[in-house]
């Protein structure tokens, strides 16, 4: 049995790039980071004063 190697955030960055298959253009990273992060709702609520 091989122990598992334990990578870097780095490489573990890397590897999920080519997975989602990123490229140099802003607007494919975004569409595939929108993909992969849920955006938190606004904390800011409005009062029932």
């Amino acid at each position: 049995m091989s122990t598992p190697v334990k990578k870097s955030q780095a490489d573990r960055f890397k590897e999920a790039a080519r997975e989602l298959e990123a490229d140099d253009d802003e607007a494919t990273f975004n569409e595939k980071l929108r993909k992969l992060v849920k955006q938190k709702p606004d904390d800011k609520r409005p009062s029932d004063d």
